[in-house]
């Protein structure tokens, strides 16, 4: 029984920690672009000069 116990703490743990990982990655913007990665492999990022 003890065994439960200490594997329900531990798994309610790490939920809370990635629970917390994810509202600040939301809070720091990391989910702000998500099309634009996709399609910079489309685009140049430097224009090139004649010769």
């Amino acid at each position: 029984m003890t065994v439960m116990i200490i594997l329900l703490s531990v798994s309610l743990s790490v939920g809370v920690f990635f629970l917390l990982a994810y509202r600040w990655s939301v809070k720091n913007g990391q989910f702000e672009d998500d099309q634009a990665p996709a399609y910079r492999i489309f685009f140049d990022d430097k224009k090139q000069q004649p010769k």
